[in-house]
C-alpha cells in the first residue's frame, strides 16, 4: 500500500488558475481563422487545454460554429462532375442519333421489301442453320 508521502510526490502539478480576457480570446480565434497560428501552438504557448481553445473557437469564431457542418469540395471534384455530366449529355445525343439512324434504315428496308417483294429483315424464329457439317474431331468423316 502506498504511504501518504508517496501519494504527495505522485500528484500532478496543477496549473494556476488563469483568466484570459475576451479580447485576447477573440484575437487568438481571429488568428486561427486566418490560419496564422494553430490550436496546438496556442495550447503549448499559453499552457491552455485543447478543450478551452475549442470553446473559444465555438464562441467567437465567425467561420466555425458548433453544429454547423462545412462541406469542403475541391475544385477538381466540381470540374470532374461537370465533365462527367457533359459526357453523359453527349452520349445521350449520340444514342438519339443512332436510334434515328436505325429507324431510318428499318423504314428503308420495309420500303425495299414492299417494292421488290424480298424479305430483307432476318427472321429469328426459324431454326438455326446446321453450318458446314460435323465439326467434332473424335468422329470420323465419311
Amino acid at each position: 500500500m502506498a504511504t501518504i508521502e508517496q501519494l504527495k510526490t505522485n500528484r500532478k502539478v496543477l496549473r494556476p488558475y488563469r483568466y484570459f480576457s475576451e479580447d485576447f480570446k477573440k484575437k487568438k480565434v481571429a488568428e486561427l481563422d486566418k490560419k496564422q497560428i494553430t490550436v496546438t501552438e496556442i495550447c503549448k504557448e499559453y499552457e491552455v487545454s485543447y478543450t478551452a481553445v475549442y470553446k473559444w473557437i465555438y464562441k467567437y469564431s465567425v467561420m466555425r460554429k458548433k453544429g454547423i457542418k462545412m462541406v469542403v469540395e475541391a475544385e477538381s471534384d466540381t470540374a470532374k462532375i461537370k465533365s462527367l455530366k457533359d459526357h453523359i449529355t453527349r452520349l445521350e445525343q449520340l444514342l438519339g442519333q443512332k436510334q434515328f439512324q436505325i429507324d431510318f434504315l428499318e423504314k428503308q428496308m420495309e420500303i425495299a421489301s414492299d417494292q421488290y417483294g424480298i424479305e430483307l429483315k432476318k427472321k429469328l424464329s426459324g431454326k438455326p442453320s446446321a453450318g458446314s457439317g460435323n465439326t467434332d474431331k473424335n468422329t470420323p468423316t465419311s
